[in-house]
């Protein structure tokens, strides 16, 4: 069976180092005009937008590019780009090991607001914040020119995520790392693990060694959502991943995600969406 095409650090960059890239965007679209949409990858990628007009969509939102504009988007997302004349900013892919010789630990940059999927990654900076991090990037791309320089660019692209990470307002601005909201990290870690056997709150609920009601209750104060829909909106992501693959059949997407049969599949999908596989999946290959 087809999968949506994975692309690894190596087959993006033209510099020596295959781990790390770090470039002007027009440049880079340049040297890498032949990509394949959509796609993901196994590597982390941030772009920061000066100028341009068009679109990018990631995991099937789309986002209107404007001044100012930079996304985060780590290994696994879909992901797309539609742009329109002349674009100017800056790119930076890293793979997932990058930091494995900086860091203690390993989980460091996944836990940052701007990778979470807790959050959205997309996000403008501020004028002041958006001069602050062109330079950053600026200092990161002639510290990529230097062939002795890795722990530097190390060091120095950590400074940049953490700025950035400052800088974005997540979906609960304000809240201290309480109780809950690490119960509510945790639970969508779980979900992003379990999610095609585990469909029911009691079942993370019990992972978690609380009452379904608690989780339930924690989720609405945090999300905005029931703990049941949390892991309806997980399992509908990968099925509309699955779906744009023109050679999986709607039998083996359902089979993919773990439901009995297609029919109640096909219910459940049209039930949260609005439409059935097919509908959405004649949508996506227009």
């Amino acid at each position: 069976m087809g999968k949506i095409p994975v692309l690894e650090q190596c087959t993006v960059s033209y510099k020596e180092d295959k781990h790390f890239l770090a470039d002007r965007l027009d440049v880079y679209l340049r040297s890498n005009n032949n990509l394949i949409f959509p796609h993901r990858h196994n590597f982390y990628q941030m772009v920061l937008f000066l100028s341009g007009e068009g679109s990018h969509e990631i995991d099937f939102k789309q986002y209107p590019i404007e001044k100012g504009q930079i996304y985060c988007m780590g290994p696994g997302q879909v992901h797309s780009w539609m742009f329109k004349g002349n674009m100017t900013g800056f790119i930076v892919n890293f793979d997932i090991d990058y930091f494995k010789s900086l860091l203690i630990q390993p989980s460091y940059v996944d836990n940052l607001n701007l990778f979470s999927s807790l959050n959205e990654g997309v996000f403008v900076l501020e004028d002041y914040q958006l001069q602050e991090i062109s330079n950053l990037f600026n200092q990161l791309i002639v510290l990529n020119l230097e062939q002795t320089a890795n722990d530097l660019k190390r060091s120095l692209l950590l400074y940049i995520l953490l700025r950035l990470d400052q800088a974005y307002s997540p979906k609960f601005p304000g809240q201290s790392v309480d109780y809950h909201l690490v119960l509510i990290k945790n639970f969508i870690s779980l979900i992003d693990e379990n999610f095609r056997e585990l469909h029911l709150p009691k079942d993370y609920a019990e992972l978690l060694f609380v009452t379904p009601n608690h989780l339930n209750s924690v989720c609405k104060e945090y999300l905005g959502m029931q703990a049941g829909e949390v892991i309806r909106n997980r399992i509908m992501l990968e099925a509309k991943r699955l779906l744009i693959l023109p050679d999986w059949t709607i039998s083996q997407v359902a089979y993919e995600l773990n439901f009995n049969d297609n029919s109640y599949f096909t219910k459940f999908f049209k039930k949260v969406e609005g439409k059935t596989p097919e509908e959405f999946r004649k949508l996506q290959w227009k």
